[in-house]
């Protein structure tokens, strides 16, 4: 929240504005409603990288205002901070806002014929950023050495499960990437935030028509009352909604009325910048442009969740908005401008509000997409009740959006016509500005949303059957399934889990075996313990004594043409005793593939760690060993008896290796030239950032000194 506030009333004060209206600016950009949203659901490195785009945005503006080198230490600064918050996809979209603001500069400096100001600015803002990601190369260079394998890469499978083609894309699948797109009409969330009915639990209270008509189902009190707290009020076209993203009945208003008094560049890239955000984020409802910039634009395909990309408007949108402010209190407007300004911007938010609030529960039909899995569970008075609610909170928030438009109105016509000073504009518009978001940001983020730090540090409790497994202290693999994707990762070397990037091979594996209970794979994957439920609800866990284990070798090497026909070979495959490569890797790494498999033979791990694993192997015979660990072959070395050796990929996702015969110590290490590499770039731009900033500091205040 700090970062908001400070980041955005330092954009603003580059960009000359009076404290006060920084300040008040400040207060509109940290308190909408999305930025607090993903505060309450934990979204934290995404809230830094938001934060730190004002900041970017100064630095980039000095430096076009002519203050090279503050410009360039502030960008370097700020960019490396934008890094350092580690999430791409915002700081992506950044870079179309800057884009953006760079075509529009470049339009008016050809305008201006300051085109070499223009381009030693460019060059400049390049020289920061590259010091930026200078700072940050370890994480970026990883980062990038590391796509390719991951959801976020690109799949040798053409095929899916069910054997029908699979799109071939360089990142991810369109209908992923396009899964959460905002809806035509949710464009009016922006400025009455339960337009669509909010989010999908809403909390309506016991006054509520849900309450009334779980009550006549013969539920409790307590039973109708939390039906009415998780209320499914959200009928748009995402599959999931938080909340709305709301940026203010206040804030839109002043957008709409800097538009008729703002001129020149600075309006252009803002608005361009709100446009083009606010057209992104409908995603897979406007196809045409979607589908260029997946494929066409670099990296966007990288990305999903399109409607994210609306923390750009919710930047630009607010700048505009005190600009319209800093219109209203100078001289250089005549006032009956101003009053044409305040006219047009009450007739078009105003009006809106009106309309909605006049004609909306009749303009739609506020049927949501998950309506008829709550007809066959509650029955159609449950869902009649439903649509009731959404249409009453319609028009409660229609009404809510229609006064603080009035409201806002009123302070500038007040100040227009000389009945209230320019300060008591600004406080009353601080106050409209609170009332408002603060209001909306604490229907979905409260006190209900803190808990005690024992629950945050501790956020499961292992129940019997995690006790029990946790009582056996060898090395294997958990898949629960009864308790989602979370909990067994806290407790268990589990299957389940997500991450956002994981590995591609391992979640097509997943997909195709191990969501099925494919007992083949599971074995491979030394599944020792499945949690499960029993007919009476019970949990237990099951022991599946056919876990491969750690490590085994095998009789038989089975060459495959391609990653297809590697991936469908593992459903019927007695992984103990053969092992699938893909034939590419077959003669460089192996040169046999068949091997005799003594009755004593065992592998059997010493030490195991994340990032380091040690076998001891006993084997009368040379053999091919398959480990049960997922195949990764940037970072990972091994060696036999400390001398290197080589793995390979085999079984689609496992590693796999010669061993000669005998007792020998294989050990398997991470330890990646990237991160060696990237350290020593990181410390060398760290020492460089550091000397141009005392450099920087010691000139500025030279020059000052000198003036």
């Amino acid at each position: 929240m700090f970062l908001y506030l400070l980041s955005f009333y330092i954009l603003l004060l580059v960009l000359k504005i009076d404290f006060k209206l920084a300040a008040l600016g400040a207060l509109a950009f940290g308190f909408s409603t999305y930025l607090i949203i993903i505060l309450g659901v934990g979204h934290n490195s995404k809230a830094h990288a938001i934060a730190y785009m004002p900041l970017v945005l100064s630095g980039i503006l000095l430096v076009f205002q002519k203050r090279y080198i503050l410009g360039f230490l502030l960008t370097a600064l700020a960019m490396g901070l934008e890094l350092v918050a580690n999430h791409f996809q915002m700081t992506y979209y950044l870079l179309l806002l800057v884009i953006v603001l760079g075509v529009v500069y470049l339009i008016d400096a050809y305008k201006k014929q300051m085109l070499p100001h223009y381009f030693k600015s460019i060059a400049i803002l390049v020289a920061a950023v590259v010091l930026a990601i200078g700072l940050n190369a370890t994480n970026v260079m990883a980062t990038k050495e590391y796509v390719k394998y991951s959801t976020r890469g690109k799949s040798e499978l053409t095929i899916n499960p069910d054997g029908s083609p699979k799109a071939i894309t360089s990142g991810l699948d369109k209908d992923y990437i396009t899964q959460f797109s905002y809806g035509g009409w949710e464009t009016f969330n922006l400025f009455i935030p339960r337009f669509m009915g909010g989010g999908n639990a809403e909390n309506l209270g016991k006054d509520s028509n849900i309450y009334n008509a779980v009550r006549k189902l013969g539920a409790t009190h307590t039973q109708a009352l939390d039906q009415a707290e998780n209320a499914p009020m959200y009928w748009g076209e995402q599959p999931i909604v938080e909340a709305p993203a709301y940026i203010g009945a206040v804030v839109l208003f002043l957008f709409v009325f800097a538009l008729f008094l703002v001129k020149g560049r600075l309006k252009w890239w803002l608005v361009a910048g709100t446009v083009m955000s606010l057209l992104l984020s409908y995603g897979k409802n406007l196809n045409f442009l979607t589908d260029f910039f997946i494929d066409y634009v670099p990296l966007y395909n990288k990305f999903r969740a399109v409607t994210s990309i609306q923390v750009i408007l919710e930047l630009c949108v607010p700048v505009l908005a005190i600009f319209g402010l800093v219109k209203l209190f100078n001289d250089f407007n005549k006032t009956e401008e101003k009053l044409k300004a305040l006219k047009y911007a009450s007739s078009i938010t105003g009006g809106l509000a009106l309309l909605f609030l006049l004609f909306g529960t009749s303009m739609f039909d506020f049927v949501g997409a998950n309506d008829g899995r709550y007809i066959q569970a509650l029955g159609q008075d449950f869902i009649r009740a439903v649509k009731e609610d959404r249409k009453s909170i319609f028009t409660t928030d229609s009404i809510r959006s229609f006064v603080l438009v009035l409201l806002s109105a009123g302070l500038i016509f007040g100040y227009l016509k000389q009945k209230i000073k320019d300060q008591w504009v600004i406080l009353g518009f601080a106050a409209l500005i609170l009332f408002d978001l603060v209001g909306v940001d604490r229907r979905y983020v409260n006190e209900d949303d803190f808990v005690s730090s024992i629950k945050m540090n501790k956020p499961f409790t292992a129940n019997a059957v995690d006790k029990q497994i946790q009582s056996d202290t060898s090395h294997f693999r958990v898949f629960d399934l009864v308790s989602g994707p979370s909990k067994p990762s806290y407790f268990h070397n589990s299957l389940n889990g997500y991450n956002a990037a994981e590995l591609k091979r391992y979640r097509e594996v997943f997909n195709w075996y191990v969501s099925q209970n494919n007992i083949n794979v599971l074995n491979m994957l030394n599944t020792k313990y499945i949690i499960a439920q029993n007919e009476e609800g019970a949990i237990f866990p099951y022991v599946n004594e056919e876990a491969n284990g750690n490590a085994w070798f095998v009789e038989k090497l089975r060459p495959v043409e391609n990653a297809n026909a590697e991936i469908k070979g593992l459903d019927s495959l007695n992984t103990k005793r053969v092992a699938l490569i893909d034939q590419s890797m077959m003669g460089a790494v192996i040169g046999k593939s068949d091997f005799e498999v003594d009755s004593l033979a065992n592998i059997e791990v010493v030490t195991y760690q994340p990032n380091y694993i040690k076998y001891k192997t006993n084997n009368p015979n040379g053999g091919f060993a398959v480990f049960s660990e997922i195949y990764y072959p940037k970072g990972w070395k091994v060696t036999i008896d400390g001398e290197d050796a080589k793995f390979t990929r085999v079984n689609y996702i496992l590693r796999g290796m010669k061993v000669p015969a005998g007792t020998h110590i294989i050990e398997f290490t991470f330890d990646p030239e990237v991160v060696k590499t990237g350290s020593s770039i990181s410390l060398a731009s760290s020492i460089l950032l550091g000397l141009l900033l005392l450099a920087g500091l010691f000139f500025e205040f030279k020059t000052k000194k000198g003036a």
